[in-house]
């Protein structure tokens, strides 16, 4: 499992594992629930940020609260333990199994709920705060509100997370994935990865950034997006390392028009893509209007920048948008295994290779996104603009 290693040196030290996985019952903070606790059921969403907690810890917590985080994993991802018993000479395979199966019939939920309290409590105990709040990167210690930002495998994954709004893009997300972008180009990973918590990859800007009028009026906050809307568009026209989408699920607006700056797309069957600028009296960004009829040709490409055309993942792929599609029910598993097993190839040649498919067009990008940027600034100010947006919201709240 992800940052838990368990490694035994000698047999003797099974024997004394064992006798201590008995003793542990005795310590409150760290005993074996089975019992239902009054906090039952973690979210999906809490237990991914467990884990990122677990992976940031300074200090060892020792063989025997691995074993027991071990456990509270594999009851929270599979269930009850329905495995055979490891041979006797399969020592750890043994331990481990046998911390699994002590867990009995607790729920998943409750599992969850038991490992986000455990890590919790480990936290608290090296001077953090228990409670997960914001997640923090496991090299840099950088704190995001809105992301959680994990280094694992050679690969560094940027999860949105705001499964709540499905993973709409608030303007201090915008900051924080540029932030975010700029610590993946520095640090040791080969990849960097993107995908979306919940059941939503991302459903583009939020709403909610129009309404937050500053003091300079409109044309003041059209500047102000504007110029976060470049900078935004630039961290991945400039990111030097291989960029892999991972969608889970449907993806809108400016999350679709930025992935024609990916390297690799990997789309769940149940994946969608849809750009409704025109709907919105707005304009396409994320330098789609050039690289949009590059990948699928300019009739396509105007179905869904001009004419607001939901494309399914199987669409997007006979189109040559998204790389390959896989089953909903294979998508996590088949896609990260293939990750990193990419992760393991030579770090500086995947750079280099990388910079030198796009050094041909990255000038031309950065000239793009200036013009869509220039244009989709005098849309923020215009009446046709406003009265889309706010018909938007009307219809949204007779729903």
């Amino acid at each position: 499992m992800a940052g838990v290693a368990l490694k035994f040196s000698a047999p003797w030290r099974l024997v004394q594992l064992r006798s201590s996985l008995v003793r542990l019952s005795s310590v409150p903070s760290l005993k074996f629930h089975t019992a239902a606790s009054p906090l039952m059921g973690a979210t999906v969403e809490q237990f991914e940020q467990a884990k990122t907690r677990l992976s940031a810890l300074k200090n060892d917590p020792g063989n025997e609260v691995k074993l027991q985080i071990y456990a509270l994993f594999k009851q929270s991802t599979q269930g009850a333990c329905n495995t055979p018993k490891p041979g006797m000479l399969d020592f750890v395979g043994k331990v481990k199994w046998d911390a699994w199966k002590s867990l009995g019939s607790i729920s998943q939920d409750e599992a969850r709920q038991q490992y986000c309290d455990l890590i919790g409590s480990l936290v608290a105990a090296e001077g953090g705060s228990s409670a997960p709040d914001a997640a923090k990167d496991s090299g840099s210690g950088t704190a995001y509100e809105t992301l959680l930002v994990t280094t694992e495998d050679n690969i560094t994954t940027i999860k949105l997370n705001r499964p709540a709004k499905k993973n709409a893009i608030t303007t201090e997300m915008y900051n924080e994935i540029i932030a975010a972008l700029d610590q993946a180009a520095k640090d040791d990973s080969v990849l960097t990865v993107f995908t979306g918590a919940g059941d939503f990859y991302c459903s583009g800007n939020d709403l909610t950034n129009f309404t937050k009028i500053p003091e300079g009026g409109v044309e003041a906050m059209a500047i102000q997006g504007g110029d976060l809307l470049r900078k935004y568009v630039k961290a991945y026209i400039d990111f030097p390392k291989p960029l892999v989408a991972v969608v889970n699920g449907p993806a809108v607006g400016i999350s679709v028009t930025i992935l024609g700056l990916f390297d690799l797309i990997y789309a769940s069957e149940r994946a969608t893509f849809h750009t409704p600028f025109t709907n919105l009296g707005q304009s396409a960004e994320g330098c789609s209007s050039y690289t949009f009829p590059k990948i699928m040709g300019t009739a396509k490409a105007s179905e869904m920048l001009l004419f607001n055309k939901k494309l399914t993942a199987a669409q997007a792929s006979e189109l040559g948008m998204v790389t390959e599609v896989f089953p909903e029910s294979s998508f996590q598993s088949e896609v990260w295994t293939r990750l990193k097993n990419y992760a393991k190839l030579p770090p500086n040649s995947l750079s280099l290779s990388k910079q030198l498919i796009r050094s041909m067009e990255k000038d031309r990008l950065h000239a793009v996104n200036d013009a869509e940027v220039a244009c989709l600034v005098q849309r923020w100010q215009s009446d046709e603009c406003f009265n889309a947006v706010m018909s938007f919201f009307q219809t949204k709240a007779k729903l």
